[in-house]
């Protein structure tokens, strides 16, 4: 792993949390009765960059790259703890790495693919015994069929960039998400079958987006420019970077 790398990672991961970290205290709701968090050795920004890593360079499994740190980087995180020990900690940066990822800059070249996908926390046959994710987890169904768990709801760019995302629980409808998805975005937008809504439409139309989607065997034909049909069939590149985030980087 390239140390250059892990060290401009945690710069720029640093600088966030510095102005992040105050604001988002200031922001909390005080409560007498909340049990102090345990203190840890490593920093929430060693943690981030730690996490941020694992998926730029590219390790398929997250145990073995914990693995990898622990003998070639020890040096560069003096303090890492156990792996179980880490894993717990990995809960603390869920509201920073949210927050940090959208304050990332992304290109806004006017031409974005809009996909969903689900997210299986165990086989829908078993969800009744399910408790780990039992308050957000729920039944689903995609083209592939029937699902218990969450949906991962993301728009990309052009040049596969993720501008924006969210998860949602597994029954929520795939347009419900859209509007906050394509907030502060103007051009076309290219999506699936799922998305058609002449409501929609007219919602993103009104805000400076044109939502373009296939059309279904029993709707009438319309006439559409070249240009659109051929970024219609490049729609794999979101489905690509979906692959990547749950088969590569899981």
């Amino acid at each position: 792993m390239n140390v250059a790398k892990l060290v401009e990672i945690y710069f720029a991961v640093d600088d966030f949390l510095k102005k992040f970290m105050p604001y988002m205290e200031s922001q909390l709701l005080p409560n007498s009765t909340r049990k102090p968090t345990r203190t840890c050795s490593l920093s929430l920004s060693e943690i981030m960059t730690i996490l941020i890593a694992f998926h730029v360079i590219g390790f398929r499994n997250f145990k073995s790259y914990y693995i990898h740190l622990q003998q070639f980087h020890s040096n560069d995180f003096v303090n890492l703890v156990s792996y179980n020990r880490f894993i717990a900690l990995i809960q603390r940066t869920l509201v920073p790495m949210y927050f940090f990822t959208q304050s990332l800059s992304k290109t806004k070249t006017g031409c974005y693919f809009m996909d969903a996908t689900a997210i299986k926390v165990c086989n829908v046959k078993r969800s009744y015994a399910h408790q780990v994710f039992k308050s957000i987890a729920t039944k689903g169904k995609t083209s592939t069929g029937w699902f218990f768990g969450m949906k991962l709801h993301l728009i990309v760019n052009d040049l596969g960039e993720i501008m924006n995302f969210a998860l949602t629980t597994g029954k929520v409808n795939d347009r419900f998400p859209v509007e906050n998805l394509c907030k502060n975005l103007m051009g076309k937008v290219f999506s699936d079958k799922g998305y058609l809504s002449k409501d929609l439409f007219e919602k993103l139309m009104d805000k400076g987006i044109e939502l373009i989607t296939q059309i279904r065997k029993n709707m009438k034909n319309a006439f559409m420019p070249l240009w659109d049909k051929l970024m219609l069939r490049k729609r794999s590149i979101i489905e690509t970077i979906i692959d990547q985030l749950k088969n590569i980087l899981e």
